[in-house]
C-alpha cells in the first residue's frame, strides 16, 4: 500500500543540543570538516546509514542516545565551540569588507540549478556545481550574495542500468521538510508566497524556501501549494522536464518570481535591495522583463528609460558555445504570455518581443534566451579565456560591423571551491602551507614545494586506495541492481588494484564531450589495460540527458565494453554520477581525463578538482586547460582542428590519446626511484599544485566577479538611478535622437597628413577625416582611425585603434577630425577610419553594435 503523502517529521532537541539545529540547518557542514566529524560523533552507525545527511541522523538518532549527548560535558563543550565557530565565520570581517564603498551592497545571483551538496539534489552538472562553488566562495570571503533558483519536486533523477546496459531514470520525490531548508514565513505567519500571472487569468503561486550557505541566503522557489491549479503545481516538478511551454513557465518563474521573491525577502528581514542582478546563463532572463516593468509601473518610466536603468545593474554569463544548448521558445508563445490581456499589458509586447529576437541569419520566429541576456545585460562574459573568444564569434551578430575581438563579452574563468573537493587527506597536507579558501595567497602555494615527496605519494596512494573501495562497493551494487545474484560477483573483490594507474573520467554524456573516444581502438585500448607490467585501469562515470537517445546509447557502449570479463576488472562504468560520487573519484584518480571536441568545452572545472587534490590532466586544450596548462602540469591532447570529417578527427585524437597514456603517462608513473617512489610524476604534481593552485580556486573567480563585473555595474546602477533615474531618462532620450540620425552619418574624404615615401618603424602618421554628422554633435560620436596588418585584400589583422580629434568644420559643412598613427610593426601595414556612437553612460564603444566605417 503506497501513502497518500509523505513528509518527515523532525526530531524535538533537548535544550542543551539546540545549537545542532544552528549548525545542520547552514549548509556550511557541507564543505566543514570539523562538522561533519561532529554529526559522526553523534552516531557513527546512524551518520553513515544516511550517507552523511544531518537532517536525517537527526531523525534516526535514538532520544536516549540525544539525551546521553545532552548530559555530556565533552560532547557540549565540542559543540558550543562548532556553534562559535559559526558564529564568527558568519559575522566576522572578510577581504569583502575591506573594499571601498563602489563595491555592492547585495548582488542577487540567479541560476536554474545549485549543486551545494547531494543532500540537496537540485543540480544536474556542471552548471549547477558552479552556481554552487559560487556560493560558497562568496560567502568565505564575505561577499553579500543572496542566491535564487527554483525548488524542484524531484530534482534532476536517479540513474541506474539495465541489464543490457541502457540508462535507466527514476524520479525519488522530494520532502522540503526532510532537507536542510525553512519555509519563509511573512509576519503574519503565514508562508512568504510570489505570484506570476499566466494566459486565462490563471495564476502561478510559489512559496519561498531558504537554504542557507553560510553567509548566503539561497532562495528556492516552490509551485508545489495547495492554492495553485493542478497545472501550476507541477511547474516545479523536474530540473529540465517537460515540454517547450512548461520550461518557459519554469523559466518565467525563476526570472520573474525570483525578483519578487527577492523583494519579500529584503522587505522582510531588512536585506539591502541588490544593486547588481547576476543570471547565471539565459535561463533567468526574465528577470530583465520584470525589473523594467516595476519601473514603468512604480516610476512611470518609458520602455527605454526603464531598460537604460535595468542594463546597468545586469551581469550575464553564457555557459555554452553550442547553439543547440541554448534556450529559444516560440514568438507566438511569449506573445501569448506577454501580450495584451497578461500583467505585462504596461509594457509593449513587440519590444518584449526584441529582446530576443536573433539578428540577421537567424530563426524570425524564434525568441533567443541568450540573445535577450545580452541585450538586458550591460556587462557579459564567457567562464573561460577561449571560451570568450568564441562567444564572441557565436554572438557577434548583435554587433555588425565590428570584428570579433571587439564583440562586449569579456571572460571570467571558471573556479572550484578547495574546501569543498579537496580530499581531507590533502587539505591537512596543504594546510601546512596554504590556506584553501583564500585565493591571494599565491606565496603560500609556492611553498608546496617544500612537503615532503614521501609523504605526497603516500597521500595519493592512501586517495587511490579509498577510491578502489568506493569504485567495488558502487560495481556490486549496480550489478545487483541489474538483476546478478552474489554467486555471480566474487570478481569484484579483487576489481580494480589500489597499485595501478588510474585513469578518471566523469561529466554530462552529450556527443561533444566524446565519452566513448576511449573506445575507438578496442584492441589499443584493451592491452593497455592488461599489460603485464604497466597496467592502467580507469572509472567512468556520467548521465545523459533523458530525453538523449544517442547519450543513453554511448553510455550502453561503455558500459558493455566494461561488462567484458577480460577487463571489468580494469575499467567500470559506475551509475548515478553525484557531488558524493564526486568527492570519491576526483580525489582518487591519478590522471583526469577530458576529450571534448575542440572548442565546445566552455570550462569544464573537475579537472580543477583533480588538480588540487594532487592528480595531473589529460586533456584536449579546451576550456579552463587552454589557458592553464603549461607544458609541465599535466598533459595535452593534440586537437586535429582542422579536419571536417569528424570520424577522420576522431581517429587521429584517439590516437594521440593512446600514445600519450602509453609513452608518456605511464612511463612517469611506473618509473621508480631507488626509494620506491617515482620522481618525475612527484615533480609533475609538485608543479601541478604550484602552478595551477592560486588560479583554479573559486574564491579567484569570485573576486574577479567582483572586481571586473559586480562592482563596475553598482557605480553604473547607481548613477542610473540618482535624481529620479535622471541618467537612464537622458540615455533613452540620447539613444532615441541617435537612432533617427545614425543613417545619415557618413565618413567623407580621408587622408594622410605627412605621408612619406619611405614610412620606417618609430615614425608617426597623421590622419585626417571629414564625417558628416547627420544632425548630430560632435560629442554624440566618437572617430576612430582602425589600424593594424593588411594582406593580399586589405583585410585588416591584429588591429589597434586611436582617436581622432575635432579640430573644426569645413566649407562643405562637415566636421574635420585629426590624430595620429603610430608605425609600430614592419611589413604590409593599412589604416581606416570609423564613427561610433559616444556617451557617458555606454561602457563600451560597440554597446549599442552602431558603427559606420569609411
Amino acid at each position: 500500500m503506497r501513502a497518500l503523502r509523505r513528509f518527515t517529521v523532525r526530531v524535538a532537541l533537548p535544550e542543551p543540543l539546540q545549537p545542532l539545529s544552528t549548525l545542520v540547518m547552514n549548509l556550511r557542514w557541507s564543505w566543514h570538516v570539523a562538522s561533519r566529524d561532529l554529526f559522526e560523533s553523534i552516531d557513527p552507525k546512524a551518520w553513515a546509514a544516511v550517507n552523511g545527511d544531518p537532517v536525517k541522523l537527526l531523525g534516526a538518532v535514538s532520544p536516549s542516545r540525544l539525551a546521553e549527548l545532552a548530559a555530556d560535558e565533552g560532547f557540549l563543550a565540542r559543540l558550543g565551540e562548532a556553534h562559535a565557530d559559526l558564529e564568527r565565520y558568519l559575522t566576522e570581517d572578510r577581504w569583502y569588507q575591506s573594499l571601498g564603498p563602489e563595491a555592492p551592497a547585495t548582488i542577487a545571483y540567479f541560476s536554474p540549478e545549485f549543486g551545494i551538496t547531494e543532500v540537496l539534489p537540485q543540480y544536474s552538472g556542471g552548471l549547477g556545481i558552479l552556481a554552487g562553488d559560487h556560493l560558497k566562495a562568496a560567502s568565505d570571503i564575505g561577499v553579500p550574495i543572496i542566491g535564487v533558483g527554483l525548488l524542484y519536486q524531484h530534482g534532476y533523477f536517479s540513474q541506474s542500468l539495465s541489464a543490457d546496459g541502457w540508462q535507466l531514470e527514476r524520479y525519488p520525490p522530494i520532502d522540503p521538510y526532510g532537507l536542510p531548508l525553512e519555509l519563509l514565513r511573512s509576519a503574519d505567519g503565514s508562508p512568504l508566497r510570489v505570484e506570476v500571472g499566466f494566459p486565462g487569468d490563471r495564476t502561478l503561486r510559489a512559496q519561498v524556501w531558504k537554504a542557507q550557505v553560510g553567509r548566503v541566503p539561497l532562495l528556492l522557489l516552490d509551485s508545489d501549494v495547495e492554492d495553485n491549479a493542478a497545472a501550476e503545481r507541477e511547474v516545479t516538478d523536474r530540473l529540465y522536464g517537460g515540454s517547450t511551454e512548461h520550461r518557459l513557465q519554469q523559466e518565467m518563474l525563476l526570472g520573474i518570481g525570483g525578483v519578487r521573491a527577492i523583494r519579500a525577502y529584503c522587505e522582510l528581514t531588512g536585506a539591502p535591495a541588490p544593486e547588481v542582478f547576476h543570471t547565471n546563463e539565459g535561463h533567468a532572463g526574465f528577470l530583465g522583463v520584470e525589473r523594467i516593468r516595476e519601473l514603468a509601473v512604480e516610476e512611470k518610466m518609458s520602455f527605454d528609460e526603464s531598460l537604460a536603468a535595468v542594463r546597468a545593474g545586469t551581469v550575464f554569463t553564457t555557459h555554452t558555445p553550442v547553439p543547440a544548448g541554448i534556450d529559444r521558445f516560440p514568438r507566438e508563445l511569449i506573445a501569448s504570455y506577454f501580450g495584451p490581456g497578461t500583467e505585462w499589458s504596461s509594457l509593449p509586447v513587440e519590444r518584449i518581443l526584441a529582446l530576443g529576437a536573433e539578428p540577421d541569419g537567424g530563426d524570425p520566429q524564434l525568441f533567443n534566451m541568450a540573445y535577450m541576456g545580452l541585450r538586458l545585460g550591460q556587462r557579459a562574459n564567457g567562464v573561460s579565456i577561449l571560451h570568450g573568444e568564441v562567444s564572441r564569434g557565436m554572438f557577434a551578430g548583435l554587433w555588425p560591423g565590428f570584428e570579433e575581438s571587439e564583440v562586449p563579452i569579456a571572460s571570467v574563468t571558471n573556479g572550484v571551491h578547495a574546501p569543498t573537493w579537496v580530499s581531507r587527506e590533502m587539505q591537512e597536507l596543504l594546510s601546512r602551507e596554504i590556506s584553501l579558501d583564500m585565493a591571494d595567497d599565491e606565496q603560500g602555494w609556492t611553498r608546496i614545494d617544500q612537503i615532503d615527496e614521501g609523504q605526497i605519494w603516500s597521500t595519493r596512494a592512501d586517495l587511490r586506495t579509498r577510491l578502489v573501495t568506493q569504485i567495488r562497493s558502487r560495481l556490486r551494487q549496480s550489478w545487483v541492481q541489474r538483476g546478478a545474484t552474489e554467486a555471480e560477483l566474487g570478481w569484484i573483490q579483487t576489481a580494480f588494484d589500489p597499485e595501478v594507474l588510474t585513469i578518471g573520467f566523469a561529466r554530462r554524456v552529450p556527443s561533444y564531450k566524446r565519452l566513448t573516444l576511449m573506445l575507438r581502438d578496442r584492441e589499443r585500448l584493451t592491452a593497455m589495460l592488461l599489460d603485464p607490467d604497466r597496467p592502467i585501469q580507469i572509472v567512468i562515470a556520467g548521465k545523459a540527458h533523458p530525453a538523449d537517445d544517442g547519450g543513453k546509447a554511448l553510455v550502453q557502449q561503455i558500459v558493455k565494453f566494461a561488462d567484458d570479463a577480460k577487463v571489468r576488472h580494469r575499467i567500470a562504468f559506475l551509475p548515478d554520477y553525484d557531488i558524493g560520487m564526486a568527492r570519491d573519484m576526483m580525489p582518487g584518480v591519478d590522471v583526469w581525463l577530458n576529450n571534448p571536441l575542440r572548442p565546445l568545452e566552455a570550462c569544464g572545472t573537475s579537472g580543477m578538482k583533480v588538480a588540487l587534490n594532487g592528480g595531473l590532466n589529460l586533456s584536449i586544450l579546451d576550456g579552463w586547460w587552454d589557458e592553464m596548462f603549461d607544458g609541465a602540469n599535466g598533459w595535452a591532447i593534440p586537437s586535429a582542428d582542422g579536419v571536417v570529417d569528424q570520424d577522420r578527427r576522431d581517429e587521429l585524437e584517439a590516437n594521440a590519446l593512446y600514445d600519450l597514456i602509453e609513452n608518456n603517462v605511464r612511463a612517469r608513473f611506473y618509473e621508480r626511484g631507488p626509494d620506491g617512489l617515482p620522481p618525475r610524476w612527484l615533480e609533475m604534481v609538485r608543479h601541478d599544485l604550484t602552478s595551477l593552485g592560486p588560479r583554479v580556486l573559486a574564491s579567484r573567480m569570485v573576486r574577479d566577479y567582483v572586481n571586473q563585473l559586480y562592482t563596475p555595474a553598482a557605480v553604473s546602477s547607481r548613477a542610473m538611478l540618482a535624481d529620479s533615474y535622471a541618467s537612464a531618462k537622458d540615455l533613452a532620450a540620447w539613444r532615441a535622437g541617435l537612432g533617427t540620425k545614425w543613417s545619415s552619418v557618413r565618413v567623407g574624404h580621408v587622408e594622410t597628413i605627412g605621408e612619406s615615401d619611405n614610412p620606417e618603424v618609430g615614425n608617426v602618421l597623421g590622419v585626417r577625416a571629414s564625417v558628416d554628422l547627420g544632425g548630430l554633435e560632435v560629442g554624440d560620436v566618437t572617430v576612430q582611425v582602425v589600424f593594424g596588418r593588411a594582406d593580399d585584400y586589405d583585410l585588416l589583422h591584429d588591429i589597434a585603434t586611436g582617436v581622432l580629434s575635432p579640430v573644426g568644420v569645413g566649407e562643405d559643412g562637415q566636421h574635420r577630425f585629426e590624430g595620429t598613427v603610430p608605425l609600430g610593426r614592419t611589413g604590409s601595414f593599412g589604416y581606416t577610419v570609423r564613427v561610433l556612437p559616444s556617451h557617458p553612460s555606454l561602457v563600451n564603444p560597440a554597446e549599442l553594435g552602431l558603427v559606420v566605417n569609411a
